[in-house]
């Protein structure tokens, strides 16, 4: 008797220890953090999609016979931007970025906030792979029940962030995945961390001139133009690019001239300028020879600094005769600004904050339904409304 009881205490505790030491089937899910960006062609043969897909987008703009013309906008246009991403290096490296600023995030962020790690991130791009459905259905797959929307557009606009939310909320609901407790930092043109990267950067930059180029040297922050159409809706775009610029300049102690100048004007309509083209030309004319290009609305290269900043005004700056002309490095994955992501995020997660202030107040022209959509959708999340 003493022999069998023995015997069974002893496999008791061997089955014990057997079921201790295997990993823990239980664990909880990760809070995922969705990068949300436009996204740009991978390799060459993902140029064509990546156009058509943007201008089919009825989110960003309405046209009559829309899928046909966007056909032959694409088709027309594929040829000249392949050649530019050729001269870049055959694609965007836009993912390849997102996924470093991603990871880097990750590990940051589960020693800001044990309380809700693990954390993952996920990468939901606009206009190519992977789109919002294959993040979607990713983080279904993981069991999230806690995610935070991260733009990773500093500065909101309808044509970028705003879109993303509207096909965010689309897929959200056509995966039945409404009862993930979702927020969202929907913008943050001003954050400390943010402004201290881009500040690095710019400092960086004049440094490499000689005390005596530096005096004369002027800081020219280039952001992605929009068309006035929208601007005029009452987009809050330009102002929070001019709010970056003003907390940067405050940081270098305003010590140099600047200005806020605007990039890839596209087809004929008017744009948001001046134009960077028009500006490098007219310094050059002005006898101007220490020019630094800072990318203030862009968290990583991609065809806007890499062919338009470096290569298209390099050129322009150089037949205008701009000996000292520069280029800020953009942010990537620079060790500043992956902290001050996962600053950003780890703040949000404390607040409690479903969306900014901002966010629920439309454009006093917009004419889009699926804005109001989308913002009624997220509002039946914030306990404050």
């Amino acid at each position: 008797m003493l022999h069998t009881i023995l015997r069974q205490s002893t496999k008791c505790r061997s089955t014990f220890l057997t079921m201790a030491a295997r990993p823990m089937s239980t664990q909880r899910p990760p809070t995922a953090v969705l990068l949300t960006n436009m996204g740009g062609p991978e390799t060459l043969d993902d140029v064509h999609d990546f156009l058509l897909n943007l201008f089919t987008d009825r989110d960003i703009m309405k046209l009559p016979f829309q899928p046909a013309i966007a056909k032959w906008i694409a088709k027309r246009r594929t040829p000249s931007i392949r050649e530019q991403y050729d001269s870049i290096g055959g694609g965007s490296p836009i993912l390849k970025w997102t996924r470093k600023q991603g990871q880097a995030m990750e590990k940051l962020l589960d020693e800001l906030s044990p309380e809700t790690a693990p954390h993952k991130h996920y990468i939901a791009f606009r206009y190519v792979k992977p789109f919002t459905q294959h993040a979607l259905e990713e983080m279904k797959a993981d069991g999230v029940e806690r995610a935070v929307v991260f733009t990773q557009y500093p500065q909101y606009s309808c044509s970028t962030t705003g879109s993303s939310m509207n096909e965010l909320q689309r897929g959200i609901v056509a995966n039945g995945m409404e009862n993930v407790k979702w927020s969202v930092i929907d913008r943050w043109p001003t954050h400390p961390g943010f402004i201290e990267a881009m500040t690095t950067k710019v400092e960086r930059k004049l440094a490499e001139y000689t005390p005596e180029q530096r005096k004369d040297a002027i800081i020219l922050f280039s952001a992605h133009s929009l068309p006035m159409s929208v601007i005029n809706r009452g987009d809050t775009y330009p102002a929070e690019v001019a709010s970056s610029v003003d907390h940067v300049m405050k940081r270098l102690g305003n010590q140099y001239p600047y200005r806020l100048i605007w990039q890839s004007q596209v087809g004929p309509q008017p744009w948001l300028g001046p134009q960077t083209a028009d500006v490098v030309k007219n310094y050059g004319e002005a006898g101007k020879k220490n020019l630094v290009v800072v990318p203030i609305a862009f968290t990583s290269d991609h065809i806007e600094t890499l062919f338009e900043l470096d290569q298209e005004y390099a050129e322009e700056a150089e037949k205008a005769g701009i000996t000292g002309w520069k280029r800020a490095e953009a942010l990537n994955d620079d060790p500043i600004f992956t902290k001050a992501m996962a600053t950003i995020v780890h703040e949000h997660l404390q607040s409690g904050q479903v969306v900014s202030r901002q966010y629920y107040l439309r454009c006093p022209g917009c004419t889009f339904d699926s804005c109001g959509t989308t913002r009624n959708f997220f509002k039946s999340y914030d306990p404050q409304q």
